[in-house]
């Protein structure tokens, strides 16, 4: 909610307020009282070493050669030279120690991988800031912050691993990430082959790009997981839009909304539209985390990490029939304007389809596009086999790459199943390796 003069308190970002002439959806949602509870992770998410790597500023160009450090972070504590295996997390938008203890799958499958287990983390993120505090300064310091720098970052940063740590010369690679973490997974399989035999991305929208995908489908899966909670929940939030306009046209109606929702100064009437937009985030953040336990995963996550609105550009719109949500068209030109004045720079809404192949992916290999029933994310993803390496895992009532989340008792039968196959397919991976590679000259 960029320019927004006043914060709003999230959590719990609603409270009771007694009145009667306020429309009972408006009421309803201002009786909600969300709470956080701790996250479950493994003993072993904190028992790593921290490094850094001199990484090029620019890869693709020969007239910038300054450098920045990257972090990352290594466990060893399950790692066979032998016959194991390298896990590789392809970092995203977010201080990579974060996902680290939150990606509980990597160290629940250690042991049985023998892996050597990799964080690398996302440029202009955490620590791995390219001009340190001037990083996010303007568009001149943030025009590295690409996909392409970033796989390229991972990219050096497994061949220098390859040369400096005794015993990771001869092993396999696999790629792992969820969300733009897990795009970036796919991406890495397909860009950089010979670095990395496989990839699971976890809840990665490829196809949530130019026309790749019907822009309405992720808010309609967010209002269906709202259905499933009951049809008067997302009924109620569907009239909460008029409620909030007719009331904000009222001398009382704006306090009384900044009383309900908690909010540090004075609502103003052009505060309103920003207001229901952090709602209908809030709505969708809410669908993205409904995991089968309590968790906090998406308090410390910021946003898509790409905001020199460049390359990642994904169309979202809405009806008011379909959705749960106030009617809002798809419309570029106003994003590419909305882009220009901000960071003085337009989007290039083609060059990703362009650079990744959009749909036509049938030509790469050994991929697990993984999604949760319940993501409105999956909407742009892989749900079915594109080949017998190109594989979708489906999960039933699972939310945001919840295989990537750690273990738990409360986890379902088709949890189990979905992480169950995952890990057959990269020990095949991992096996199909090493026969080929013994039987080199």
């Amino acid at each position: 909610m960029g320019g927004l003069a006043f914060r709003l308190l999230l959590l719990p970002f609603l409270a009771p307020v007694a009145t009667t002439a306020v429309n009972p959806a408006l009421r309803a949602l201002a009786s909600l009282n969300l709470q956080i509870f701790p996250t479950f992770q493994p003993e072993e998410a904190n028992n790593y070493s921290i490094y850094y790597f001199d990484q090029k500023i620019d890869h693709f160009g020969f007239y910038n050669t300054k450098t920045f450090k990257q972090r990352y972070l290594i466990s060893d504590k399950y790692w066979k030279t032998y016959d194991g295996v390298i896990l590789f997390y392809t970092g995203n938008e977010g201080d990579i120690t974060w996902f680290s203890n939150h990606t509980g799958f990597m160290w629940d499958v250690a042991e049985k991988l023998k892996a050597l287990l990799v964080f690398a983390e996302h440029r202009y993120y955490g620590e791995s800031l390219p001009f340190g505090e001037d990083s996010f300064k303007d568009s001149k310091h943030l025009n590295f912050l690409t996909s392409e720098q970033a796989l390229a970052d991972f990219a050096e940063l497994i061949r220098h691993l390859k040369r400096t740590v005794p015993g990771a010369d001869g092993q396999p690679v696999i790629a792992i990430g969820g969300s733009y973490g897990g795009v970036l997974a796919a991406w890495f399989r397909m860009k950089y082959p010979h670095l990395v035999v496989g990839a699971l991305a976890a809840s990665a929208p490829i196809w949530q790009f130019e026309e790749l995908t019907p822009c309405g489908v992720f808010m309609k899966i967010v209002t269906e997981d709202f259905k499933k909670g009951g049809t008067k929940c997302s009924e109620s939030i569907l009239r909460s839009w008029g409620a909030i306009n007719r009331l904000s046209n009222t001398g009382s109606g704006l306090p009384w909304l900044t009383r309900a929702f908690h909010l540090c100064s004075n609502l103003n009437s052009e505060d309103i539209q920003r207001l229901k937009d952090w709602l209908s985030e809030t709505w969708v953040n809410l669908a993205m985390v409904n995991y089968p336990y309590p968790a906090n995963f998406l308090k410390p996550l910021p946003s898509w990490p790409v905001k020199t609105c460049t390359e990642i550009i994904l169309p979202f719109c809405t009806n008011g029939v379909d959705d749960m949500f106030e009617a809002r068209s798809w419309d570029l030109d106003k994003y590419s304007d909305d882009c220009y004045k901000q960071w003085g720079v337009r989007p290039r809404p083609s060059w990703v389809t362009t650079l990744y192949g959009g749909k036509d992916i049938r030509s790469h290999s050994n991929i697990i596009f993984s999604n949760g029933d319940l993501d409105p994310w999956s909407g742009g993803g892989v749900t079915e086999d594109l080949s017998d390496t190109l594989v979708a895992v489906n999960i039933p009532d699972g939310a945001h790459h919840l295989d990537l989340r750690p273990s738990t008792e409360t986890d379902p039968p088709s949890l189990q199943l979905a992480r169950s196959v995952e890990l057959r397919h990269m020990k095949q991976w991992v096996s199909d390796f090493y026969g080929n590679y013994r039987k080199q000259p």
